[in-house]
Parts: C-alpha cells; sequence; structure tokens
C-alpha cells in the first residue's frame, strides 16, 4: 500500500490524521472498567474540556456526531423545535428532530448565507419554541454563524439552543461555558484532527435538569445517562477503546499547542484562502466564497467554481498532481469545491496545495 505524506489530504472531513495518532490505536485491547482505562478517559475528558472551554462533563460517545444530533433532541425540552436551515447538515439536524417525533419549523435561508437575528427573532416572536437547532460552522457551504448571539437570542424567549459545532470545535473560538450553550457537539474527525468514530458532546445543567422528566429518551444516547457516566469517571458502555488511545495522545497535543494558539492556526489558513482567492480573481478567475465576507468558517472553504467549471474535473486534476481535497455537497455537488484547512495541516500544507489548484485553474477543462 502507497503510504500518502501527511498534509496532501485536505478534504473537508475525515481530516489528516499523524502516523504517530493512527500508530496509537495499535495497542493491546484492555478492560475498559480497569484502573489504566479509567484513567486514560479521565485525561481525555479534561483535555476535552479545555478545547470545549467548559467546567461541565464533556460526553465523549463511540458514534458519529449525527448520532448525537439525536441525543440533543432526545433530551430536549418537549415542545415544538425552531430549526436554522441554510446547509446540508443544517437540514439534517431538523430532519433528525422530525424523526424523534418533533414539530418542525424550518427557518431556511439560501446555502451560504447565514439567518439575519431580526428573522430569527420573528419565529420566535410568533410561536412558544421548546429548542432551537443551529449549525455553527456549516461543513457543506463554509458559513460561520454568530453562534453567541443566537444563543443569546433564543435565551430571551425561555429557548434552549442544540449547536452543531462539528467543524468548529477545535478550529474557532467555542465558549461552551461563557455563551451559555445547552447543548453543543463534535465529531472526532474534523478539527480534532482524529480517526471517525468517536462524538463529543457538553450539555449545560439547566439541559440535563429538565431533561430528567422528557419521556422517550431510548437508552444509548440519554443525556442522562452519559451526564451520570461522566460523574461517575468512565464510559456508559463499552468504547471504541482503539480510538480512545488516539484521544489520548491527540489531545495532549493538542493541550500542548494551546487551544487559542489552535484558533490562530486555522484562521491564518482562513485567511491564505482569502488572500488566493482575491489573487485569482485579480487574474481573471471568476472563482467566488460560497459564504459571505465576514461569515466564513475557519476550518473549510466552500469555494464555487468559474461557469466553465465542474468540481469532479477539478478535484481529479489536483489528484492528479498529488493533493485531495473535496467535491461540493449536495445541491453544490458539481458547482463547487471545498478546502478542509483544519486539524493539523499548517499553512506550509496548505500553501502547496493553492498553488497547484491555480495550475489546475489555469489550464483549459479537460
Amino acid at each position: 500500500m502507497t503510504v500518502r505524506p501527511f498534509g496532501r489530504f485536505l478534504f473537508p472531513g475525515p481530516t489528516d490524521v499523524r502516523p504517530e495518532i493512527l500508530q496509537a490505536m495499535a495497542q493491546p485491547m484492555q478492560s475498559h472498567r480497569g484502573e489504566a482505562f479509567l484513567a486514560l478517559h479521565a485525561r481525555v475528558v479534561a483535555n476535552l474540556q479545555q478545547v470545549f472551554r467548559t467546567t461541565r462533563p464533556v460526553f465523549a460517545v463511540s458514534a458519529s456526531a449525527t448520532a448525537l444530533m439525536e441525543m440533543a433532541i432526545r433530551g430536549a425540552p418537549e415542545g415544538p423545535i425552531l430549526s436554522l436551515v441554510n446547509g446540508a447538515f443544517s437540514e439534517r439536524f431538523a430532519t433528525v428532530a422530525q424523526q424523534c417525533g418533533r414539530r418542525v419549523r424550518r427557518v431556511s435561508v439560501p446555502w451560504g448565507e447565514v439567518h439575519p437575528l431580526g428573522l430569527i427573532e420573528r419565529h420566535l416572536v410568533e410561536e412558544p419554541f421548546a429548542a432551537l437547532t443551529v449549525v455553527h460552522s456549516e461543513t457543506s457551504t463554509g458559513t460561520l454563524c454568530d453562534l453567541r448571539a443566537v444563543t443569546e437570542l433564543a435565551h430571551r424567549y425561555g429557548v434552549m439552543c442544540l449547536a452543531d459545532a462539528v467543524t468548529s470545535v477545535g478550529a474557532s473560538p467555542v465558549e461552551t461555558d461563557t455563551w451559555g450553550l445547552d447543548f453543543v457537539l463534535t465529531g472526532s474527525q474534523k478539527a480534532l484532527a482524529l480517526p471517525p468514530g468517536l462524538a463529543f458532546a457538553v450539555a449545560s445543567e439547566p439541559y440535563i435538569l429538565q431533561a430528567a422528566v422528557v419521556p422517550g429518551r431510548g437508552r444509548y444516547l440519554d443525556p442522562l445517562e452519559h451526564e451520570e457516566a461522566a460523574l461517575r469517571g468512565g464510559p456508559p458502555s463499552t468504547p471504541a477503546i482503539p480510538l480512545f488511545y488516539a484521544a489520548d495522545a491527540q489531545l495532549q497535543d493538542i493541550a500542548a499547542e494551546g487551544i487559542e494558539a489552535r484558533w490562530a492556526r486555522h484562521a491564518e489558513m482562513q485567511a491564505m484562502v482569502e488572500r488566493w482567492v482575491s489573487d485569482r480573481q485579480a487574474e481573471g478567475i471568476a472563482i467566488t466564497f460560497q459564504a459571505p465576507a465576514g461569515a466564513r468558517s475557519l476550518s473549510v472553504s466552500c469555494l464555487a467554481l468559474p461557469p466553465d467549471r465542474e468540481s469532479r474535473e477539478v478535484v481529479a486534476a489536483l489528484e492528479d498532481r498529488g493533493f485531495t481535497i473535496g467535491r461540493g455537497y449536495s445541491q453544490l455537488k458539481d458547482s463547487t469545491i471545498r478546502i478542509g484547512h483544519m486539524g493539523d495541516l499548517r499553512p506550509e500544507h496548505l500553501a502547496p496545495c493553492l498553488e497547484a489548484l491555480t495550475d489546475v485553474l489555469r489550464a483549459a477543462p479537460r
């Protein structure tokens, strides 16, 4: 099998994982109730608290982040859900709520835009909602919303805020306690630069207190089950032990880097893409961001291609030059490309990818 050098895989998730983190998984099995694993689990949770900027327990679940969307809904107060939809994953959150039997009102804006606070407030005024779902960094469009402002607005109307922060935790400021987030979730395979298969969440104390009277929470994704297990100091059921080995190693490295330094590194890479797009436009290449200025993700850039280019061709040509990026997602599949600049990637990894992409766009379409 050909070994790909680290830093050539700039996919919008899963992201590239350093060889030493992959190697950390190749350790013997052990009891997940034994002292050694419980100590490892405690380290993982403590380091995740620094990432989430919280003193609350962090749930570390052997599942994908979509499972924690369901957990968020299962434990939310009874009543209708207001879902802010501006891309594929915010639509997924709304669909999960519906599939959990909730009545959902979608507030939709064009993909790539952010919801004006006035628009959200008009809906909050009209009806007493139980909770609001929102995606902080919408991976399908590269759009970043003002999560703090959305949460404060929801709370003003007595509505809990359930936040998907899958491509923002570990890349962008997410201040769980300071912003008063009621439920915030992420996945291991994005800005935390781990293999897929783990998902992490924080639930506020008010969320947990009211969840205790919510019926039909299920078992595996019951937030109370995970809260009680976290307070005991271990997982509620058998975890994916090799993934926890990787998480332990990676989170210690993230702690050593410092979460604010990590945010700054992601901001630097996003600024590099901004400059690159501006330079290409200056030479007459009609490439643009899907998201507006001031509302762009620090971890993934979704770029609308010139009308005469198609994403499959551009991505394949870049693959020939040794770099992997993503095509657009869902309705944007053919017209956009997505560059994941997150995790352990650095400007020195992004720069040659952008240089190769410049060559592809300057060349005639295949």
